[in-house]
């Protein structure tokens, strides 16, 4: 049998981790639920005028960014929380799975199934809301009721490559931060994250303008957007698989 990664043995320890972090997952998810909900019906309702109406569905593309990264954080921070508390690290050191499957385990809960079951409640929240409004103004302005679009219609994310890569990035971070902090997982790890921004954004900042300065823009090349794009797209990439290799590092060495 393989000892690093075996399909039985790791579909076994799928059903044994959704026994113990379903629990926090579904609760985190029926609460993520319930505020964006609350979000649409407070901002949304009453009804009134149908482009008064249009207007207030700005409120979306914040909410969706903004909570979803405190959703996925959330989830992925609490992930290898218990290897802090020596009882349960014990147990979960025993559990006969290789490092690897646990390492995927936590890839498939936090980046995986989080990921998209935020992204579903969203799409039928959202869905919910704008059926009702088209129905309330079915008798209204054809082109007004045209502006109320459902959120993924009216936004197109393929205008920007690297937001794809984007909750990868932050389940990576807060995963590492689960497994190497012994408490205050998410507070230490959001600290972190603070400071490594700041100090990067003030780095790239001071380096575009310590290249760019004194120069003329010349606009010959039509695609030099497109290979910024995706020249972040494969620095977001590469910093993502470090990270996530950090924390199969980490793994390891709690084993030991």
């Amino acid at each position: 049998m393989n000892n690093t990664f075996n399909l039985h043995r790791f579909t076994l320890l799928l059903k044994r981790q959704w026994l113990e972090f379903g629990k926090i997952f579904l609760i985190t998810l029926l609460v993520a639920t319930g505020v964006i909900v609350a979000f649409y019906g407070l901002t949304l309702l009453p009804l009134e005028e149908l482009g008064y109406v249009s207007r207030r569905l700005g409120f979306r593309e914040p909410l969706f960014f903004i909570f979803g990264f405190l959703f996925i954080s959330i989830i992925a921070s609490s992930y290898f929380a218990h290897l802090g508390q020596k009882s349960k690290a014990i147990i979960d050191l025993l559990i006969p799975a290789s490092t690897f499957e646990k390492f995927l385990a936590g890839f498939f809960f936090t980046s995986i199934l989080s990921v998209l079951a935020f992204i579903l409640i969203f799409i039928i929240t959202d869905w919910a809301f704008i059926a009702y409004i088209k129905s309330y103004f079915k008798t209204g302005n054809v082109k007004e009721l045209a502006d109320v679009e459902m959120f993924f219609n009216k936004n197109d994310i393929n205008s920007f490559a690297p937001l794809y890569l984007a909750p990868f990035t932050v389940t990576s971070v807060f995963l590492l931060g689960s497994a190497y902090f012994n408490r205050f997982h998410y507070i230490k790890t959001a600290i972190c994250v603070m400071l490594f921004s700041g100090a990067w954004t003030y780095i790239v900042m001071n380096s575009v303008e310590a290249i760019l300065s004194n120069k003329t823009p010349i606009n010959r090349y039509s695609h030099g957007k497109d290979t910024m794009e995706w020249v972040l797209f494969a620095i977001i990439a590469l910093f993502t698989l470090v990270v996530f290799s950090i924390t199969y590092v980490r793994l390891k060495e709690k084993e030991v």
